[in-house]
């Protein structure tokens, strides 16, 4: 389940919520109480092992393609 992160802005507090992506957008209230808060957009870290050591493999040649293009 997607983990969602929001801050208050009545104490300032930061908090996460796991809620179903169908309702994401649901309002959530702080810990302390407060009903005055804002869904945060938050970085996705996605780890795992796909080739060269940490992480893909740098391209052959310069560019975005491996510089086949020339772009």
């Amino acid at each position: 389940m997607p983990r969602y992160e929001f801050r208050c802005r009545a104490c300032g507090a930061t908090f996460e919520v796991n809620r179903s992506m169908a309702a994401a957008g649901e309002p959530a209230s702080c810990p302390q109480g407060h009903a005055d808060t804002v869904k945060l957009l938050s970085a996705v870290a996605v780890t795992g092992r796909s080739g060269g050591a940490g992480g893909a493999p740098a391209p052959a040649a310069g560019g975005c393609c491996g510089g086949a293009c020339g772009c």
